[in-house]
C-alpha cells in the first residue's frame, strides 16, 4: 500500500501565525466586553504604578504614529499578510527562525489589521507605566517577536 504523506510546507510559520491571531483576538475580545471605553481611559492596576491593564483605542500605526491613518493603514496590513502568506507558501524552505518570525509577523498584522478593517481603530489594553511605555497589545507583541526572530536567523547565518 503506498500511502503519501501530506507534508505542510514551513509549518512553524502557520503555528505561530495562528497562536498569535488568536492570542490577540481572545485578549482583545475579552477586553472589549470587559472594560468600557471611557475619557480618561478605564484602567485596573496589576502591579499599581508598574502595569496596568487600561483600555484605549488608536487609530495610527505604533506609538500612535499617523494617528487617523487608519484607511491606508488597514489596506497596508492586508497588502503586509498576503505577502507574507504568498512567501510562505509560494517560497523557500524557511529555517525555524525565519518560520516563527514571519509567522508572528503575520499573525500581528492580521490582528491589527481586523481591528482596522471591523472598527478604523486598534484595541490596546497593556499598559507599562513604570517605563511611561505607550499602551500596546499582543498583535505588537507578536510584530516585536517576530523582527527579535529574524534577527536572530540572519545573525545565525553570517
Amino acid at each position: 500500500m503506498n500511502s503519501r504523506r501530506f507534508k505542510i510546507k514551513n509549518p512553524l510559520f502557520w503555528w505561530a501565525a495562528g497562536l498569535a491571531l488568536i492570542s490577540d483576538r481572545l485578549t482583545k475580545a475579552w477586553i472589549v466586553a470587559t472594560y468600557a471605553l471611557t475619557i480618561p481611559p478605564q484602567t485596573t492596576p496589576i502591579i499599581p504604578g508598574v502595569f496596568h491593564i487600561t483600555y484605549v483605542t488608536n487609530t495610527g500605526a505604533a506609538f500612535s504614529l499617523f494617528a487617523n491613518g487608519s484607511v491606508w493603514l488597514r489596506w497596508l496590513s492586508l497588502i503586509v499578510s498576503l505577502g507574507l502568506i504568498t512567501w510562505a507558501v509560494m517560497g523557500p524552505r524557511l529555517d525555524r527562525w525565519q518560520q516563527a518570525g514571519y509567522g508572528c509577523l503575520l499573525g500581528g498584522a492580521l490582528g491589527n489589521g481586523i481591528d482596522r478593517f471591523l472598527t478604523g481603530e486598534v484595541v490596546d489594553f497593556l499598559d507599562f507605566r513604570l517605563i511611561q511605555f505607550p499602551v500596546f497589545n499582543v498583535a505588537d507583541i507578536a510584530i516585536n517577536i517576530g523582527i527579535i526572530c529574524l534577527l536572530w536567523s540572519a545573525w545565525r547565518q553570517r
